[in-house]
């Protein structure tokens, strides 16, 4: 049970976020519309929980495999070269992480001023901030859990939105022939 919330923390969060920043907004949108009155507050924690939500579903992205890659030359190679160099590309990835990483902890924790606030909140600037050292440290958590299951487990992990287009055509073509 343990393991399974660690091993979907990021889509908890991001659930959590969304909600909460749509529910906001919406009483926002109420408040102003019915009532006349705008809570300046709402649209920066809105603001601040969505920035929240893009890094920790960057995460989770990660974890699902679901990130972005120009894969057309992969059609090209034999199949089984394609998840090692999907690793190495992986690897650059990490590299950048890593980096990333090491300049937001180093900016949250020794350059950040304890009398930069938010505006209308009134919270430390440095726990806005500090989703970018705990987002980027899980997204290189979730590459290499990805490269180990791939690599090591021999787990066949896709894109889950990845719509391949062969196998609808060739179902298409199957109800069309009964």
């Amino acid at each position: 049970m343990f393991w399974k919330f660690l091993d979907n923390i990021e889509s908890y969060i991001c659930r959590l976020l969304l909600s909460g920043f749509v529910v906001l907004l919406f009483v926002q949108i109420v408040s102003r519309e019915v009532f006349g009155h705008s809570f300046s507050w709402i649209e920066e924690l809105s603001v601040y929980m969505f920035v929240w939500f893009v890094y920790f579903g960057a995460s989770y992205a990660a974890l699902k495999g679901a990130h972005n890659r120009v894969t057309f030359q992969f059609k090209f190679l034999p199949e089984g070269w394609i998840k090692y160099i999907e690793a190495f590309a992986d690897l650059f990835w990490l590299f950048f992480n890593c980096y990333f990483l090491w300049l937001a902890t180093d900016f949250v924790f020794n350059k950040m001023n304890k009398f930069w606030k938010s505006q209308t909140l009134g919270v430390e600037m440095k726990y806005i901030y500090m989703v970018l050292p705990i987002a980027f440290a899980l997204m290189t958590i979730r590459i290499l859990q990805v490269n180990y299951r791939k690599l090591i487990l021999g787990e066949d992990i896709h894109d889950p939105d990845q719509i391949d287009l062969d196998e609808i055509k060739g179902a298409a073509g199957a109800e069309n022939r009964m």
